[in-house]
């Protein structure tokens, strides 16, 4: 399935359009580059000039089983032929296997846990918000409901997803904020501490930030925000919508840290491109939840779940994550000896399996733009970083080749 190993065509050094203008129909919310993409195979991106790219992008971490993967296909192109939309006004039966499936294979198959199927990161992000309240409001203190949330974060595009990062960035022109929502430093729990009132009902936390400069929490920061959950009865609340789904070599980031979370959002890998996100929670959470308390019209779909269970065939299957792992650890290698050797460029590498950062000594938009010319396509984060997200069936020779653009690009 990946693409054979020939030599990667390099964008012309001046940068030029190849994608043309674009459309004034649309509206004016992303800076687009103007590469156009009519093909994937595997790790693989081709243009429409017949360039082809490695793909160390993967549409921002979602592209986990890489383009057109066979099996995946499949399960789409056969569920299209049968049906698409029904609603969730009846039941679905892709949608209870994927839920029995993804509880099981969770932390919320050891609690009686649920979930709820939506569409994107923010849905699920949204999902958890309110759980926490209506929690709360049903079996704790109605009073509580503010989230401490951490500096650095992102938690999606709605009103209530910027109010939870608090990045100013992005929350500039949508004033009055959405209250309910306290910011720490991220991995400083005495200041976490210091933030609790009798209104926070819960922490919400990326086990590694991925906008926020792929910085990856240590194992006992997870550990005491569990602690401190239990001391001061909050819910425990991770946004995986990027670390999560086999990205880091776990199915879930905070299972490194051997915890039990409340309320874990998820999206991004979990349909391999195909629209879908999931908000998991406890038994004794999701408890919270009954008729009408919360719903979605494309949520749960037929066609989302069909892919859905393709990619926790693939993902779940015997070796496939510790082989993750395993490839997490040679890229993080041959980055650790780029840094060392071009340290006029790049001043250090984060993150954990195939969720890394190159933090660079100049500009990362110059960066993204250098290696994409070499023929590595890249993201941006804060922190002048620039991110390295693999699809999950990346080669170790795919490995390599990226290694070696990145050693170009660094000597340009």
């Amino acid at each position: 399935m990946n693409a054979p190993a020939a030599p990667v065509t390099a964008a012309p050094a001046t940068g030029a359009p190849q994608g043309g203008a674009g459309s004034a129909a649309l509206m004016n919310t992303y800076a687009r580059s103007e590469l156009t993409f009519e093909r994937g195979e595997g790790a693989w991106l081709y243009a429409v000039d017949g360039r082809r790219f490695l793909d160390f992008a993967s549409g921002i971490a979602v592209t986990a089983l890489g383009h057109c993967h066979p099996h995946l296909v499949k399960a789409l192109t056969e569920q299209a032929n049968r049906v698409w939309h029904t609603s969730n006004l009846y039941r679905v039966p892709g949608q209870e296997k994927l839920a029995e499936r993804l509880v099981a294979a969770s932390f919320a198959g050891a609690t009686g846990g649920q979930v709820f199927f939506g569409n994107s990161g923010v849905e699920a992000i949204e999902c958890g918000l309110k759980l926490v309240r209506k929690y709360h409001d049903d079996f704790g203190d109605a009073g509580r409901y503010r989230v401490i949330a951490c500096e650095g974060s992102f938690h999606g595009r709605t009103l209530a997803g910027l109010a939870a990062a608090g990045n100013e960035k992005y929350l500039k022109g949508y004033a009055p904020y959405v209250d309910g929502f306290d910011h720490v430093p991220y991995g400083n729990l005495n200041e976490l501490r210091a933030k609790i009132g009798p209104e926070t009902a819960a922490i919400l936390v990326e086990p590694v930030q991925g906008e926020g400069g792929m910085r990856a929490a240590q194992v006992e920061y997870l550990k005491g925000l569990r602690a401190v959950c239990d001391e001061f009865g909050l819910l425990l609340f991770f946004d995986e919508v990027q670390c999560g789904m086999g990205r880091t070599g776990k199915l879930f980031a905070h299972e490194w840290a051997g915890i039990t979370p409340d309320i874990v959002a998820t999206a991004k890998g979990i349909g391999g491109g195909f629209p879908l996100g999931a908000c998991l929670a406890t038994g004794k959470v999701a408890a919270a939840f009954s008729h009408g308390s919360h719903g979605t019209t494309f949520g749960g779909n037929p066609l989302a779940m069909a892919v859905g269970n393709a990619v926790l065939d693939v993902i779940l299957a015997p070796g496939f994550l510790p082989a993750v792992a395993r490839k997490g650890e040679r890229l993080a290698k041959g980055v650790a000896q780029l840094v060392d050797k071009h340290q006029g460029v790049f001043a250090d590498f984060r993150g954990k399996g195939l969720m890394l950062g190159l933090k660079c000594a100049g500009s990362n938009i110059e960066m993204v733009e250098r290696l994409r010319r070499c023929g590595l396509l890249t993201v941006g984060a804060g922190e002048n970083v620039v991110r390295l997200l693999p699809p999950l069936i990346v080669t170790d020779a795919e490995i390599d080749q990226a290694l070696d653009m990145i050693d170009r690009a660094a000597q340009a």
